[in-house]
């Protein structure tokens, strides 16, 4: 009888054993009282206009409704604390302003059945796989002056469309689509956020996440 491998009998071993479960979801009304997450108004150098509580979104409705979604998780507020420290050091008075924070799953839902087979579809993560905004690990954000003024970024938050792809600021510039300007808003932007532990996609100037997207849905519970 031929001798087992020890790796063999390692694999063994593991494969009998139960699969880690997923955390528990949580409802977004539990998060005034969960340590975990801190409100946005807490932090400082940062400001927020949720547009998803409001009609200034692609849908053109509010879709939290008097819901309180201005929330992250004490990792990425934290994190957003750091970028705005870093700006104010290089812009002094200029702030970070947060666009959207947490997402609820039902209202990714919302969005996703809104774009699916549409151009926009790739824009709006399925539900099926998770949204990192649904677990309070995701921002949208722009820049904001000392007097207040949304810092001119070349596309409006949402505008679904290549003027939007950071991963193609070179052929925008070329085309005249973009200015110098607006790359530069956008790579202090994505500066900022980089000090803060955030990374930014090719497809939205707007969005980052924090921390590793696959250890994100894995590890953490999904706000419904």
């Amino acid at each position: 009888m031929r001798a087992l491998n020890p790796s063999a009998i390692v694999f063994a071993k593991l494969s009998t054993e139960r699969p880690a479960q997923r955390p528990a979801t949580l409802r977004s009304e539990e998060l005034q009282l969960h340590a975990d997450f801190r409100h946005l108004s807490s932090l400082q150098g940062v400001l927020h206009d949720l547009r998803y509580a409001s009609v200034h979104n692609f849908m053109g409705k509010s879709l939290y409704g008097a819901e309180d979604c201005a929330w992250l998780r004490h990792e990425a507020a934290g994190g957003l604390e750091s970028a705005a420290c870093w700006l104010q050091q290089r812009r002094p008075g200029w702030r970070l302003l947060v666009l959207d924070a947490l997402r609820p799953q039902r209202v990714q839902q919302l969005m996703w059945q809104a774009v699916l087979g549409t151009d926009k579809q790739d824009y709006v993560a399925d539900p099926a796989r998770g949204s990192i905004h649904s677990y309070g690990m995701a921002a949208d954000v722009t820049l904001l002056t000392a007097d207040h003024q949304e810092v001119d970024m070349g596309s409006a938050f949402d505008q679904m469309d290549d003027s939007s792809h950071p991963e193609l600021h070179a052929q925008l510039l070329a085309s005249g689509l973009l200015s110098p300007v607006h790359v530069a808003h956008r790579d202090l932007l994505r500066d900022a956020m980089l000090q803060g532990g955030f990374a930014g996609i090719g497809t939205e100037w707007w969005h980052f996440d924090h921390g590793n997207r696959q250890q994100v849905r894995a590890s953490l519970p999904r706000v419904e």
